[in-house]
């Protein structure tokens, strides 16, 4: 009888240790923290421009799950960055042009105000405009992303805790006369119009924002510096202080313009600029452990290639040069090729596969659970 005493506490002791061990490991694959990093723009090819251009080892090399997305919209197989930012921020298929509503111009809940709810800080950046098609999808709903006054005024009713960009023009010199940087500072935001500053002098805000230019940031060739990677830096410090959890959007929005005009060293200065970004949200996501990076982008612009350089004989016979690469383009529009997406951190293998644009949406809210009724 002894024995099987013995024997029956020991089994009760291992499933009791199995059960422990379970919950735990399904805790670990639940994320407190999302940074989702956008390459406006960015397919694989400018992906790879990185690999060649870089002098440092690219950021992205540094990660193991790795899927692929469709991007198509709700009536255009090539996609806008409106409908393709709103299918990450909403989990809709929508028209292009279109921010946070669906196919039917309804307005479609986004991350920001899921999150929220769930008592989650939450940020934006960007290098174009805040009001830009990317940054709106997460936190406004109109059917015209041309419409930049009234997302401007989404932002400043908006539960955005900490936002960086440009657009000082749609805030403070509008047509309606409303003066946005008082109704954003009556909403407990500490704003500055002139630089970012160090972390220390505003961890005591409610909210912070950053509107640096009168619209777009200056491109990383005209000075803009380490603003997007300072930018990210200074956003998780900021978000993760009272340690409740944080979504942060950070987009390189500049890629897409430098695919817009075929200018090959604009486009690759500023995929290099946001690979520095996504260095930063890696370098807080190892140390912490309980935070989930992706890394992806709306569209491809530019028909961009990476080719061997044509060149000419003296005789001035053309050919190819295989030691050195020729970056091409085939449209000064966006494509409709599949673009990849990278994650590192718990539920990060959720995002290997190839999927819609709009699982991006559905996946952070699963590895989070903001979504779920507890």
């Amino acid at each position: 009888m002894k024995i099987k005493r013995i024997v029956l506490v020991c089994l009760v002791i291992v499933l009791y240790g199995c059960k422990a061990l379970k919950n735990a490991n399904k805790e670990a694959n639940i994320a407190k923290n999302v940074i989702l990093l956008i390459s406006d723009g960015t397919g694989l090819s400018q992906v790879s421009s990185a690999f060649y251009f870089k002098e440092s080892s690219p950021n992205y090399s540094r990660f193991k799950n790795i899927g692929l997305i469709n991007t198509s919209s709700s009536r255009e197989d090539v996609t806008d960055s409106a409908a393709g930012a709103t299918a990450f921020a909403c989990g809709v298929k929508t028209y292009n042009g279109a921010i946070g509503v669906a196919d039917d111009s309804t307005e479609v809940r986004n991350l920001v105000e899921i999150s929220s709810m769930k008592k989650i800080n939450t940020g934006m950046i960007a290098t174009s405009s805040i009001t830009h098609a990317t940054p709106a999808s997460f936190y406004a709903h109109t059917p015209n992303r041309g419409s930049a006054e009234i997302i401007a005024s989404h932002l400043a009713q908006s539960e955005v805790d900490f936002f960086a960009g440009g657009g000082l023009q749609f805030f403070n010199n509008r047509k309606d006369g409303r003066n946005l940087l008082h109704e954003l500072t009556e909403n407990q935001f500490k704003i500055d119009t002139t630089s970012l500053n160090d972390f220390s002098t505003i961890k005591s805000s409610e909210k912070v924002g950053y509107l640096l230019a009168k619209d777009a940031m200056p491109t990383v060739t005209k000075g803009r510096g380490d603003f997007l990677s300072k930018a990210t830096e200074i956003a998780i410090q900021f978000l993760s202080k009272d340690n409740s959890g944080f979504f942060l959007m950070s987009e390189g929005s500049q890629i897409d313009w430098g695919g817009h005009e075929n200018n090959a060293p604009y486009l690759v200065s500023e995929l290099i600029d946001f690979d520095d970004a996504v260095g930063k949200a890696l370098d807080y996501a190892e140390k912490e452990g309980n935070t989930l990076v992706i890394v992806t982008s709306d569209h491809e612009t530019g028909g961009f290639t990476l080719a061997a350089k044509k060149k000419k004989t003296e005789d001035g016979e053309a050919y190819s040069d295989y030691s050195e690469i020729g970056m091409t383009f085939s449209t000064t529009g966006h494509s409709a090729t599949l673009i990849p997406v990278f994650a590192y951190g718990p539920g990060s293998e959720e995002f290997a596969g190839v999927y819609e644009n709009t699982n991006i949406f559905e996946k952070i809210l699963k590895v989070t659970k903001w979504g779920s009724l507890e």
